[in-house]
């Protein structure tokens, strides 16, 4: 143990959030840190159920409410570490647990020279569940070292914070890693380690959840490139290649062959199945392909692999459309915004 362990503000978010909070805040209080070390502060961003009043059964948890009209994670998490003082600041999303021994393993390297952020691996409570559970049990993790970028469990020095002054609070999605991004220009690095950080509960059971966190995540991934690219910098732009050329490509095949289907005619008919072939190809080429390689990397059985193959190609779709939205919103000025009535803790779930 660190003969002088830090004090550390764990920062709670969430909305409507009862029937997950109170597990969050007891894996805080049972992990294997010193307790009064452990300054828990929980930020509700709004919530019309009794999450506020789970939070206060707790005499040590310092709570806060905000109503603001557009309520994002980043305005919460802001709030929450702006209100403590501790050298460090841990951030939770309230839907998940902490690994008893993770405090003692996310010290030591935040320890090192120069690290100013640490984050370790995210696993999902019941990936049995459905299969969006299984899909998002596997895409949490990067691999383990110096790493470009964090999620929403991440342990960072108050200092780092300080410099960059925090979370984007326009962002809806992405702003996990748009402030990582801005912690590295600063001359911070970033560290993941192989070691067990939180247990998550994505329940996640439905394709119109689904669809909604692919669009979201399309959002983050055109919002994020943006402001990178203002930067100069190449992150992200693999990502966003993938899904306007993927989607894009599809998506065009698809509107120019409907003119087509209306006429009767072999050669119209030719010109219909020719589009769609090649709309088909890019979206599904590579990585239907890739089963092998999938099987390989994520320990799957060539029945997962497939199913992962599938995500893979069509997940493109939505998150196209999230990153039109975020284009028409940056020409509009007017941007997306969560609305208080529709927003639920499982939509604050972001990119690792």
């Amino acid at each position: 143990m660190h003969p002088h362990p830090p004090d550390i503000d764990c920062i709670l978010i969430g909305v409507n959030c009862s029937k997950t909070l109170a597990a969050c805040i007891e894996s805080i209080q049972a992990a294997d840190y010193p307790a009064e070390k452990l300054r828990i502060c929980y930020v509700d961003g709004g919530s019309t159920d009794d999450s506020l009043e789970v939070a206060r059964r707790y005499g040590e948890v310092q709570t806060l409410a905000i109503t603001p009209e557009f309520p994002s994670p980043g305005l919460g998490r802001n709030t929450g570490w702006k209100h403590g003082s501790a050298p460090l600041v841990h951030f939770f999303d309230s839907d998940t647990v902490i690994e008893p021994q993770w405090f003692r393993q996310a010290l030591k390297a935040i320890d090192e020279d120069g690290v100013g952020a640490v984050a370790g691996l995210r696993r999902e409570k019941h990936p049995e569940h459905s299969v969006y559970n299984w899909i998002g049990n596997l895409e949490w993790n990067g691999p383990a070292g110096e790493s470009d970028c964090f999620g929403g469990d991440v342990l960072i020095r108050r200092e780092a914070l300080e410099a960059t002054g925090g979370y984007d609070e326009e962002l809806v999605g992405g702003e996990d890693p748009e402030l990582s991004r801005r912690i590295t220009r600063a001359g911070w690095k970033i560290m993941r380690l192989d070691e067990p950080m939180t247990r998550h509960d994505l329940a996640m059971t439905t394709v119109s959840q689904y669809l909604r966190r692919a669009y979201r995540s399309g959002y983050g991934f055109g919002a994020v490139r943006h402001r990178e690219a203002l930067a100069g910098s190449a992150f992200w732009q693999y990502e966003y290649r993938k899904i306007t050329i993927k989607g894009g490509g599809f998506t065009a095949a698809l509107i120019l062959s409907m003119p087509a289907l209306a006429i009767n005619s072999p050669i119209a008919g030719a010109l219909t199945a020719l589009l769609l072939l090649a709309g088909s190809t890019l979206l599904f080429m590579p990585r239907i392909l890739r089963v092998g390689q999938f099987m390989r990397e994520h320990k799957l059985d060539r029945k997962e692999a497939r199913r992962y193959a599938w995500h893979c190609s069509l997940v493109v779709l939505p998150q196209l459309a999230g990153v039109l939205r975020f284009h028409l919103g940056r020409i509009s000025a007017k941007p997306l915004r969560n609305k208080q009535k529709r927003l639920a803790t499982a939509l604050s779930d972001q990119l690792s």
